[in-house]
């Protein structure tokens, strides 16, 4: 049988960076486990974060990768659109370097990512507060 559900969940505050949130949006989606074959969509509803797949393992990836938007989008650039502090406009590009969602499949109830993958959470605001995830599963049910 063929069912959708969709959820949105919520994503404590975090300090600027990536991190690593596959465990955090799992444990909010126990309905996972019932799908037999289908797809995840992860939605993250905000302008200035991001979601990406990416290594799993090693933290120093998550540091190496913040060092690189932050050459890559500077706060200290000429930017028009400024009236949310320094860093809100450089947190807009990242947002749009990384992406607002991700589609990942579902094999017998598990997400079927790879060995070293994992869902990360671009925080690129100073102050980011919680963050809104809106998930939605489709597929086969067990």
């Amino acid at each position: 049988m063929s069912v959708w559900y969709q959820k949105k969940i919520s994503i404590r505050q975090r300090s600027r960076g990536c991190h690593l949130i596959t465990d955090e949006i799992l444990r909010q989606l126990p309905e996972l486990k019932n799908i037999q074959i289908g797809m995840l969509n992860v939605f993250i509803q905000h302008t200035s974060a991001s979601l990406t797949i990416n290594e799993n393992c090693d933290p120093s990836v998550r540091v190496d990768m913040e060092s690189m938007l932050n050459e890559i989008a500077p706060e200290e650039f000429p930017y028009t659109h400024d009236d949310e502090g320094t860093d809100d406009m450089p947190a807009h590009v990242k947002s749009s370097i990384f992406g607002c969602s991700l589609n990942i499949p579902i094999t017998n109830g598990k997400l079927n990512l790879g060995t070293w993958q994992g869902i990360w959470l671009g925080e690129h605001r100073n102050r980011g507060g919680q963050r809104n995830i809106v998930c939605t599963i489709q597929g086969q049910k067990n």
